[in-house]
């Protein structure tokens, strides 16, 4: 399993490759926001692909986003009109629906 650290707006993975020949690097976090208003715990795992050293795919349970942004800790993307952002410092999920709901959680290190 690879552990990242993100500093600034680049990234720095340390472990074992995923897949060898293309010197991947995958990181998985189970995330468990809970959605509001209706107060519900969703399970949502997040994998992020890495190589040399770059992040290079965001994938959001198994759906590889469209676009993504790394700000200092922080990956930003959006899936499905979910306005998402993902702090791998805090390990937290934080997430909005175009105002509609919202949600918020705890990520945890899993493996790939």
């Amino acid at each position: 399993m690879g552990v990242l650290a993100l500093t600034g707006a680049s990234l720095a993975w340390g472990g074992t490759a995923a897949v060898a020949q293309e010197k991947e690097q995958v990181t998985v976090l189970r995330c468990e926001p809970v959605y509001l208003p209706a107060r519900e715990t969703w399970a949502r795992e997040v994998e992020l692909v890495g190589r040399e050293g770059r992040l290079s795919q965001v994938r959001i349970d198994g759906q590889a986003v469209y676009t993504f942004s790394v700000h200092d800790t922080t990956v930003l993307t959006s899936q499905d009109n979910e306005r998402i952002q993902i702090d791998f410092a805090a390990r937290t999920w934080r997430s909005d629906f175009r105002g509609l709901a919202s949600g918020q959680g705890r990520c945890e290190l899993a493996e790939p």
